[in-house]
């Protein structure tokens, strides 16, 4: 099979025959589900990264897990679904994300929701920065992985899809170290590919039903996208993704990281793709651009690093509270990994001096008050609308 396929078919809603029948169409070009054997314990790594209820636009839709559930099922497979949300990862926890965003449609269907919370140490001696890490013990119970992500815009990585939803497998509280680890987006994205590569999912597919944009991957607004996208490689599926959005392939830095190994094309064009992508094309989806398509100094002179260093700091986007929205709960100083947070006055204060530009802040505010700022200069070069508006 062309490594470079990717899948794409119409669903305008999550009633459950049209989800039913849309997986069966968008898997068909990818030769269906004939790899599923009888006995198969079958991982739906799902986007579950906060309990929010599914007309929110912030998880993977429940009439999608439970449509995929009865296929996997027909073919005698057992599945369990999981994801580590971006909070303790315990039954509590797992148990309230599952409730609200209405997993029990999954269960219903014959899926299992994952309780096992115990953790893996991982060695991957190839890996380009996650040579060690710890992942979710789940995992390694499934013969087979799908990754089944949601379309959203995303603040450090511009996109989040297929590949971004991989970090689901690092488990919750320790994702902030994890950006610590990696501040620089690259070298995170870098992360990100590396667990792509080690847990190699065998089938990728991504909610586009009704994407997220503007301040995601969890307080941005629902857009109605009306897509299934279906691929056996993560970086193809994300391509096609980032070009529906508006962004191009080398402004997320999960694409450029996996160019430059060579997983993926560096443009549309390079896909083969199977069905009318075009008629998806989104005009006005909000995206959050990373500075890194703008870097256009290059060289390793003295001077060209001079002036990136400059670029840098005048094109990075960085979080900025909305004090009127903020509640003063706390919850990003308590995820921030870099201690840069404090609470002044019941609202949230950032030292701009030691912030690492993570983005935690603004992935788990329960309000959104904390939004992605871009500087003048990245707003006037891309022509974009500032994202803390």
């Amino acid at each position: 099979m062309n490594p470079n396929l990717v899948s794409i078919v119409p669903c305008e809603s999550y009633e459950a025959d049209a989800c039913e029948a849309s997986l069966r169409a968008v898997l068909a070009p990818l030769g269906g589900l004939d790899w599923v054997r009888p006995g198969m314990r079958i991982g739906i790594k799902a986007n579950l990264v906060a309990g929010a209820k599914p007309e929110k636009a912030v998880t993977t839709h429940p009439s999608l897990l439970a449509a995929l559930t009865r296929l996997l099922k027909e073919r005698g497979a057992s599945v369990v679904i999981g994801d580590s949300p971006g909070n303790l990862y315990n039954a509590a926890i797992l148990n309230r994300v599952y409730a609200v965003s209405g997993l029990c449609e999954a269960e219903k269907a014959g899926a299992e929701l994952n309780r096992d919370f115990s953790e893996k140490d991982g060695f991957f001696p190839d890996a380009v920065q996650a040579k060690r890490f710890t992942y979710t013990g789940w995992l390694d119970g499934c013969d087979a992985i799908i990754n089944f992500c949601k379309l959203k815009s995303h603040g450090m990585m511009s996109l989040s899809a297929a590949a971004k939803n991989l970090f689901g497998t690092i488990p919750g509280t320790m994702k902030p170290e994890y950006h610590y680890r990696f501040p620089d987006p690259n070298d995170f994205a870098d992360m990100i590919v590396d667990l792509d590569e080690y847990f190699k999912p065998v089938l990728n597919l991504c909610d586009a039903i009704t994407a997220m944009q503007g301040n995601g991957p969890t307080q941005g607004t629902p857009k109605h996208v009306g897509a299934l996208l279906a691929s056996k490689n993560p970086h193809c599926l994300d391509v096609l993704a980032a070009t529906l959005i508006g962004l191009a392939p080398n402004e997320v830095p999960t694409l450029a990281a996996a160019m430059r190994r060579s997983l993926c094309p560096d443009t549309v064009e390079g896909l083969t793709v199977s069905g009318d992508w075009k008629a998806f094309l989104q005009t006005d989806f909000e995206v959050i651009r990373n500075r890194n398509s703008l870097l256009f100094v290059g060289g390793d002179h003295f001077c060209a690093k001079a002036l990136r260093r400059i670029m840098n700091a005048c094109l990075a986007s960085k979080p900025k509270v909305k004090t009127s929205a903020c509640i003063g709960c706390g919850k990003c100083r308590d995820i921030c990994p870099a201690h840069t947070i404090a609470i002044k006055n019941k609202k949230a204060v950032i030292d701009r001096k030691h912030c690492i530009k993570c983005f935690c802040c603004q992935e788990f505010c329960p309000v959104g008050a904390m939004r992605v700022h871009r500087s003048p200069v990245a707003v006037v070069l891309t022509h974009g609308k500032e994202g803390s508006k």
